[in-house]
């Protein structure tokens, strides 16, 4: 009894502690039946990340670790007994016990996750290309999507076109700005090798003016990500769905305010994203975004016209091929860091 009340607790307890917005998003906008599982999707990972991130491992440890909870995961859906699962492993067993589709969203989830989880691993204390951080906006864009739409309105309808991926690429293209002091410290570069290389940088220069050119294509990238990954969440079917879209944007999008008025400086923290300032203008925006969502919440966002966002390859394409300077130079920008100037 008192391992089955266990297992009814620690899920929340670490969701509550990493995230009170997922942690209520969970209670009160997820189908019912599926809160529990909510829980441990979220926590497990929560789990596996923060171990993964811990300077008690050594590498070897970490890779072993990491190695287990992959096969772990290969072993739940193959239908195979586990029988030395920690209690936090055992999250994962009881979700994918549950899990008789072998194509819904919590599949793609859980191995979406897990490439996530993989890619994190091996990055760090390395420089990255361009195309290994789009692979990893992609997994994680799909994987928050999927488990979206299989936890809360599963039985609902939408959209699976290209911009079913957007809203939340733009959150994890503005997540990892956020996080660039604390990401260097622990090993982790959030800026591609190629840029580095072309402008003679180390990832350390975040104050130098080429790295705040390529701050600022990544800002213009993350707007032009929301804007579409609005429209997407305003044709989602089920209201509690689209809610916990549009404020789970709402988390990032003031950031890139901030960002800008600081003329693309980053700060090691952001204190002020837990204020009730802050609190209350994410508010605002969701209700906003909820009302009118081909509206964007800035003042600063700027219209692509025609040129439609797709998957990151095609969005790159379109922009280098585009007729509109200002288009042109943001695809260079984005591919080299060789925008053009900034005030100092």
């Amino acid at each position: 009894m008192n391992n089955t009340i266990m297992q009814q607790t620690i899920a929340p307890s670490i969701t509550k502690a990493a995230s009170t917005q997922t942690y209520y998003t969970i209670r009160f906008l997820v189908d019912h039946e599926r809160i529990a599982n909510a829980y441990n999707a979220y926590a497990y990972f929560r789990w596996v990340d923060d171990t993964l991130d811990s300077d008690s491992l050594s590498s070897e440890k970490r890779f072993t670790f990491l190695e287990r909870q992959k096969t772990l995961l290969e072993k739940c859906y193959r239908g195979e007994s586990v029988q030395d699962a920690t209690t936090e492993e055992q999250m994962l067993i009881e979700l994918v016990r549950g899990d008789q589709d072998k194509h819904n969203g919590l599949r793609a989830y859980l191995h979406n996750m897990m490439q996530v989880m993989d890619f994190d691993a091996r990055r760090r204390g390395r420089l990255v290309s361009q195309a290994e951080l789009n692979e990893y906006t992609r997994w994680l864009a799909t994987a928050v999507t999927e488990a979206m739409h299989y936890f809360i309105g599963h039985c609902c309808h939408s959209s699976h076109d290209e911009t079913r991926y957007l809203a939340v690429s733009g959150a994890h293209i503005t997540h990892m700005l956020r996080d660039t002091f604390d990401d260097m410290q622990v090993g982790y570069y959030n800026i591609p090798r190629e840029v580095l290389e072309a402008n003679h940088i180390q990832p350390q220069d975040v104050q130098s003016k080429a790295y705040r050119l390529w701050i600022r294509s990544r800002v213009q990238l993350a707007r032009r990500c929301f804007k579409a990954g609005r429209k997407y969440l305003a044709r989602v079917e089920n209201p509690r769905c689209r809610l916990a879209g549009f404020a789970y944007t709402a988390r990032f999008e003031w950031l890139l305010d901030t960002i800008e008025q600081e003329n693309y400086f980053l700060r090691p923290a952001y204190t002020e994203r837990k204020s009730l300032r802050t609190g209350v203008r994410m508010g605002l925006s969701t209700l906003s975004a909820l009302i009118n969502p081909g509206k964007s919440e800035t003042s600063q966002s700027r219209p692509i016209s025609t040129c439609q966002f797709t998957t990151f390859e095609k969005t790159m394409k379109c922009l280098s091929a585009s007729h509109c300077p200002w288009q042109r130079s943001m695809y260079k920008s984005y591919a080299g860091g060789r925008a053009g100037s900034l005030e100092s």
